[in-house]
């Protein structure tokens, strides 16, 4: 892929917006481990790009000294730190045995009274609990699923929103060996059956409603349906959140289900017990979005998680006991299980249950001004709505303790980056993150040795060999191309579930580079280090031999405020080129006008190409998202070459599915607009 016309400056890209002082250098986590491995002789390195180089070339090496840098709880074995050389045939920590909740909770026995959760809700359901209380609550929980016959391998499964009895379920299960697997409670009937269903867990956890943009939705209905999807349950736990609150009496569990709060109550254990289990035993499933086809069950191992998320959170977002630390998610995203994973690092986490803009937009920044929080972690859309909406949070709110913010979800683009230094705080360190589900963690991120700038990812994170290809498969620098992991990493998928033979895991990630991960973004790794995500490579524009990913597009679309969201599609077919269509969903209060197509036009001829005019510009009522939250360009595009909205992507996928079905009328060669 070409690389996008102009360069960085003249797009508005690279521009310093902070860079780390003497204190801040001297201060990091990351430079405590590297005067580590200085003083046990393992590497002296310069700076972070040697560090970065060392991991990346020496991996079994590298993780080798996270375990012992972190002392993580657990039996190393005797077995080799990496086995194997060609992904995904490759093994770690060959007869290792740890278990990921003895990690979240060893606070619990060194400083039992520090707060490890704090609980925020809509509803004004709120509390905290420290590590010991929540040490006894784990304990508890995990007799009761015991009790119900859950044992190493066996799944619980849990419909519930961002509360802390979540935390609770996914700790007590794994502290059994138990696979923990989540889904929001605003999924469907049907997203909850196609992503538990595959799994079959013994053990159901769920709510009787939630709370959310100012309206109680009650899940009764939706929970029966569930669990008659579900024969091999042996129970259904449920959780009163409707009724917990406001001095109501709590409602009785529905018919068959057992109370939360008597899960487990009929002992005395107040420790928990901890089942040690193989590195590469299954912690969890997670989902991809589905949007074509039942969600991909994606497995991930205890051992793998506690690594990734101790480095990803200590050395590159640079947490430390005494920070507070949130992320904006539900249960149903991965960030929840990255969220959960502050535990590893003896921080307080933050849940938020509820609307990130209601009653106001600025939600977020009063939550964190509230309880403190040091790191606020937010999706990108939710800091361009809030540059949008005209906020001023260090001056509206007054964020005294945040000392850094963290983005993920899609790309932020150079004007929000700005947006924050300037209308937040200029002294704190903005995080762009770019991962996946697939591997729970971010690949490309910040650092807090390495300077921020506009629209631009600080570097590639530690231990991940990222690589931008060429066409030809081979790595180019200052150029966009496939994103692709080139070395393995412990937090990859350990399989997905009934896949025993791995072959839809080989065909998910590498099919296209045979023992290469190619994870399906377009990537430019800057000569510096620095990376800038385009966006899905399956979704490019591809006019007249210039490619481009579309995060380009919608920063010169969405930077008009009558713009509330758009989506782009590009018709064209290996050989001819198509249309080029903009879909325009108006701000509130405003509408696609003549006058506005003109500008969005003349615009787009500016800062991108004329080739990038699109042919047709339409005012549409919506824009498609998954339900976590992604833009569906390749269903569109699959819908305007004529197959039927149903089949295009699962509804039960989508968050909305009557907003991809409107776009069925825009088949065939419609007139343009």
């Amino acid at each position: 892929m070409e690389a996008i016309v102009g360069d960085l400056t003249s797009r508005g890209y690279g521009a310093v917006l902070w860079e780390p002082d003497d204190k801040t250098v001297r201060d990091a986590r990351v430079t405590r481990f590297m005067t580590w491995l200085a003083g046990r002789g393992t590497l002296n390195p310069g700076g972070y790009q040697d560090l970065w180089h060392w991991s990346v070339t020496d991996p079994a090496a590298f993780w080798s000294a996270v375990w012992d840098y972190f002392g993580v709880l657990g039996d190393r074995g005797d077995g080799p730190v990496l086995d194997g050389q060609v992904m995904p045939d490759v093994q770690w920590f060959g007869g290792a045995t740890l278990n990921y909740a003895r990690n979240a909770l060893r606070t619990a026995w060194t400083d039992p009274d520090r707060t490890a959760i704090i609980f925020d809700s809509e509803r004004g359901r709120a509390g905290s609990l420290s590590y010991g209380d929540l040490a006894q609550q784990v304990a508890r929980v995990a007799r009761g699923l015991a009790g119900l016959g859950v044992g190493p391998g066996d799944r619980v499964a849990a419909l519930l929103p961002n509360v802390p009895e979540a935390v609770v379920g996914l700790l007590a299960a794994a502290s059994l060996g138990a696979i923990w697997s989540s889904c929001s409670p605003d999924f469907g009937a049907q997203s909850v059956i196609d992503r538990f269903a595959q799994i079959e867990p013994t053990v159901l956890i769920v709510c009787d409603g939630y709370a959310y943009n100012g309206k109680e939705y009650s899940r009764a209905e939706m929970v029966a349906e569930v669990t008659a999807a579900l024969p091999g349950l042996s129970a259904v736990v449920q959780v009163n959140l409707l009724s917990a609150t406001d001095g109501e009496d709590e409602a009785a569990p529905a018919a068959g289900a057992l109370a939360w709060d008597d899960l487990g109550s009929d002992g005395d254990q107040h420790e928990p017990e901890f089942e040690e289990v193989p590195f590469a035993h299954p912690l969890w499933v997670v989902y991809s979005s589905g949007t074509t086809g039942l969600p991909k069950p994606i497995m991930h191992g205890h051992g793998g998680v506690v690594l990734e998320h101790l480095k990803a959170l200590s050395l590159h977002q640079d947490l430390r006991p005494g920070d507070v630390f949130t992320w904006y998610t539900t249960t149903g995203w991965m960030m929840w299980n990255y969220l959960a994973g502050g535990l590893l690092a003896g921080v307080t986490i933050v849940l938020y249950d509820g609307s990130a803009t209601y009653p106001e937009t600025d939600r977020l920044w009063r939550l964190a001004a509230e309880h403190g929080v040091t790191y606020l972690g937010v999706g990108a859309p939710y800091l361009v709505a809030c540059m949008k909406a005209g906020l001023r949070p260090g001056a509206e709110v007054g964020l005294p303790a945040l000392r850094a913010i963290g983005s993920t979800g899609s790309p932020l683009p150079p004007e929000a980056f700005g947006w924050v230094y300037e209308a937040v705080k200029p002294d704190l360190l903005l995080g762009s993150f770019s991962g996946g589900t697939d591997l729970c963690t971010g690949f490309v991120g910040p650092c807090p040795l390495l300077p921020v700038r506009a629209g631009v990812i600080s570097g590639r994170c530690l231990a991940a060999a990222v690589e931008a290809y060429d066409e030809d498969g081979k790595p180019v620098t200052g150029q966009v191309g496939e994103l692709v992991l080139t070395q393995p990493m412990p937090s990859m998928p350990v399989g997905f579930w009934n896949d025993p033979d791995g072959a839809r895991y080989r065909e998910s990630y590498f099919d296209m580079y045979p023992g290469i991960w190619r994870h399906g973004d377009w990537i430019e790794i800057l000569p510096d280090g620095g990376c800038i995500i385009y966006g899905r490579s399956d979704a490019t524009l591809n006019r007249g031999g210039v490619r481009m990913g579309t995060s380009e597009f919608y920063r010169a679309v969405e930077a008009f405020p009558e713009v509330g969201d758009s989506l782009v599609v590009d018709t064209g077919r290996l050989g001819a080129d198509g249309r080029l269509i903009l879909f325009v969903l108006p701000a509130e209060g405003a509408e696609l006008d003549d006058d506005l197509r003109n500008r969005l036009r003349a615009a787009l001829r500016a800062q991108l190409s004329p080739r990038h005019v699109p042919d047709e510009i339409h005012q549409v009522p919506g824009i498609p998202r998954t339900l976590s939250g992604k833009k569906l360009e390749v269903p569109v595009r699959k819908i305007l070459h004529g197959t039927d909205p149903e089949r295009a992507a699962d509804p039960n996928a989508l968050a909305d599915p009557d907003v991809l079905r409107y776009f069925g009328r825009f088949q065939g060669e419609s007139p343009a607009g």
